[in-house]
């Protein structure tokens, strides 16, 4: 999950070497938090969240596979 994250993010900003994915577990729920530079923030987003609605889409079909929840949180 914190690869797909991390690819999806990295494909999309200016500045790839700043994004960082944590990821905190509990019980059966995964918490992957998302950090990018100030400057991208709009471009994780994306106009009205659609961009970080794409990715928690994608994020979540990826969970089903592995019968987990998950949740991405964008970190400012």
């Amino acid at each position: 999950m914190k690869q797909l994250i991390e690819y999806l993010a990295k494909s999309l900003v200016e500045h790839p070497e700043q994004v960082q994915v944590t990821v905190q577990k509990n019980n059966d729920n995964l918490v992957l938090e998302l950090k990018v530079a100030n400057e991208d923030l709009g471009r994780i987003i994306g106009q009205k969240g659609q961009t970080v609605k794409a990715i928690r889409q994608l994020l979540t079909a990826a969970a089903t596979k592995t019968k987990t929840k998950v949740s991405l949180i964008v970190q400012e």
